[in-house]
C-alpha cells in the first residue's frame, strides 16, 4: 500500500504530469464589434453582465444596422458560453473608453 497525502491509498499512485497547452493570442476586436458593443452600452447605459442581456435584445430584433446573430458573429461577436470573456473583454475595453470620454468632456 502506498501512503497519498497521510493516508493509506487502497491502490497503485498515478502521478499525472502537467502540461502546458498553447494558448493563442487573442486578436484585436474588429470595428464592427467595437461598434456593436458601444451601441449596446451607450443605449442602456449597463455595464457587464448587464450589458450582455442589452446586447441579446439588439441582436435578436436585428436594432443595429438590421444585424442578427448570424450577422454580428461574421464580426467576431459571440453568444456562446465558451466566447463569453471574450465578449466581456470588448465590454469592459468599451466602458473604460467611454467612461474616459465622458470624463473629459
Amino acid at each position: 500500500m502506498s501512503v497519498v497525502g497521510g493516508r493509506r491509498a487502497a491502490g497503485p499512485v498515478v502521478v499525472r504530469e502537467m502540461v502546458a497547452l498553447p494558448v493563442a493570442e487573442e486578436s484585436a476586436p474588429s470595428q464592427e464589434a467595437v461598434e456593436f458593443v458601444r451601441y449596446c452600452y451607450l443605449r442602456s447605459g449597463v455595464t457587464w453582465p448587464d450589458l450582455y442581456d442589452e446586447m441579446c435584445a439588439v441582436a435578436s430584433r436585428g436594432s443595429f444596422r438590421g444585424l442578427s446573430y448570424d450577422d454580428l458573429s461574421e464580426f467576431g461577436i459571440s453568444f456562446a458560453l465558451m466566447e463569453l470573456p471574450r465578449l466581456a473583454a470588448i465590454t469592459h475595453r468599451v466602458v473604460a473608453e467611454e467612461r474616459a470620454v465622458r470624463q473629459t468632456a
